[in-house]
This record gives structure tokens, C-alpha cells and sequence, in this order.
């Protein structure tokens, strides 16, 4: 998916857990063809994962990042009242692998997708449940902090304009082009809330249509209250997200910002991933078909 991707095949993450964890020595490893972007994900046994981060990095950056990721995903599942995974051990860089890795519980369910339960009001009623519980934590005074998404629209105008002159063969450029000038100077929030921060279908568990765990969750933190609006428009078609919607409570501005920030990582699936990761390029597509065909969106 990426150039300067890590080689991560399951042979080489067999050395590492066998000579690391030799406890393990004896479980059943194999790869998941899972749609993620940013680690390699193998399932250990019936009740553990791996994950083994694809890009490379500092060593230290990386390990210091899972120990803050895990205490932001135990405060997660607290306040979610879902299971989540949790941190189970730290793997050292080895056998040619220059990264640290993790272990994790392994939490069943299937994995959403943008039109397995589109129109479950079930699903919806679930998924603002866990909007409004997230909003309930403490901030500690803290507003958002970092370079992605849930912070000031207009610092993405760069990536948005990079992702629209990649997607001229794609999307239609124009018209996406001015509902973003029209979305990216909407009033910003007064006070920032606790996100998830990436609810995208793949970090989202059903059983049958109801939520029944969250993926992903080490980047729980302080963000603009209308980031996990995406939610919505990457899980929901229009009676369901309405329901939603109305189960949150968002007036206009933090709805349409909640569609800003899901067409500002819509843009770069489509693109980025067309040729390379199927999921979530089809992810990209749905969601800006919904963007674009939303009555209040486009009013």
C-alpha cells in the first residue's frame, strides 16, 4: 500500500514470537487480510493478535508511541463500556524486522463495513450511544493536539487540494472542490471533546447489526466533538444517520463539520488507495456518494 512499506510476511513474525515469547512457541499464526493501513495484523491462537507497524520509524518513536496508545485505549474501554483490545506484551525489533510490535487480546465480532447495516436505526442508535459516553470523559483541560484530523478544517487545505488534483480521472473534482471551500470555514467549536478518532467501518464490530466492540482505539483524545460524526457518513445511509444524528444532538455547524471531516478522509482513500487496498478505497467512494446526495449537505 505504501512505497516505503516494511516486509511483514508471516514467517518472519513466527521467528519473532517463538524466539520472544516462547510460551506462544505452540499457537497457530496467520496473516489477516484485514483493510488496515498502519499495522500488519496476524491472529495468535483463538484470543491474541499481532500488530506490526508498516512504515518505518525511529524504534524508539514507535515504542514510545504503543505505551501512550495502550493507556489512551485502556481509558477508551472504560468509558466505552465495549470491549476493545488490550495490550498484552511489546515485541523488541529482530530477525530483520527494525520495529517494535504488539500484542493484543483478540475481540470477536465482524467487521463492519459501509453497507452491511446502512439502514439499521439499531446501528445508529448504538453508535451515537458511544459518541455521547466518550463526550461524558474529562478532558483535563486538554483541546486537541497534533497534525490530523480534529482540529482547524483550514490546516488540511493543502491535503485536500493534493487529493483533488490526484482524483481528476475519479471524482468529480469541482464539485467536491466547492463543498469543501464551502465546509472548511464553518464556525469551530466552542470546546473540545473526547474522540475515538478514526470511526471508520473497519474499526468497527457488529453482531448481526448491533455494535458489539471498537477497534483501534489508541487515539482516543481531546478533538472537535463533530470527528466521530464520520461515523455516520461512513456506516450509515440517510433514514439511519438521521437517527443518529438526532440521538447525538448536533445542531447544523457540528453536523456539517462532522461531514467536512468525513470528506476530507474520503478524498485520500479513493486516491491514495485505488490500486492497492480495495476496502478502503470502496470506503472513499461510498462515503463521498453520500456526501454529495445529502439534502443538507448540499443546501
Amino acid at each position: 500500500m505504501h512505497d516505503d512499506e516494511l516486509a511483514v510476511e508471516t514467517a518472519r513474525v513466527r521467528r519473532l514470537v517463538d524466539s520472544q515469547f516462547p510460551a506462544w512457541r505452540d499457537r497457530p499464526l496467520r496473516a489477516l487480510p484485514l483493510a488496515g493501513t498502519v499495522n500488519a495484523v496476524f491472529r495468535l491462537g483463538d484470543d491474541l493478535a499481532i500488530r506490526c507497524p508498516l512504515r518505518p520509524d525511529d524504534a524508539d518513536t514507535v515504542l514510545a508511541t504503543m505505551q501512550r496508545e495502550a493507556g489512551a485505549a485502556r481509558a477508551f474501554a472504560t468509558a466505552a463500556a465495549l470491549p476493545t483490545p488490550e495490550l498484552v506484551a511489546i515485541g523488541a525489533p529482530g530477525h530483520g524486522y527494525p520495529l517494535p510490535w504488539t500484542v493484543h487480546t483478540w475481540v470477536a465480532g465482524d467487521v463492519g463495513t459501509p453497507s452491511g447495516a446502512a439502514d439499521s436505526t439499531a446501528l445508529a442508535t448504538d453508535l451515537a450511544l458511544l459518541v455521547r459516553r466518550l463526550r461524558r470523559v474529562d478532558t483535563g483541560g486538554r483541546s486537541f493536539a497534533g497534525t490530523g484530523r480534529g482540529g482547524h478544517l483550514p490546516d488540511h487545505d493543502d491535503w485536500v487540494a493534493e487529493c483533488l488534483a490526484q482524483s481528476g480521472a475519479l471524482l468529480p473534482v469541482e464539485r467536491l472542490r466547492d463543498l469543501w471551500q464551502r465546509l472548511r470555514s464553518l464556525p469551530e467549536p466552542d470546546q473540545h471533546v473526547m474522540n475515538h478518532s478514526d470511526l471508520i467501518p473497519a474499526n468497527v464490530l457488529l453482531r448481526g447489526d448491533r455494535l458489539s466492540g471498537v477497534l483501534d482505539a489508541g487515539g482516543f483524545a481531546p478533538a472537535d466533538p463533530a470527528l466521530d460524526l464520520v461515523a455516520g457518513w461512513h456506516l450509515l445511509d440517510t433514514d439511519a444517520r438521521a437517527v443518529f444524528r438526532a440521538a447525538i444532538g448536533s445542531d447544523d455547524v457540528e453536523w456539517l463539520r462532522g461531514a467536512a471531516w468525513a470528506l476530507e478522509q474520503a478524498l485520500g482513500l479513493v486516491w491514495y488507495y485505488r490500486s492497492t487496498n480495495p476496502v478502503m478505497h470502496a470506503l472513499g467512494r461510498s462515503t463521498i456518494a453520500r456526501l454529495l446526495t445529502a439534502p443538507e449537505v448540499e443546501a
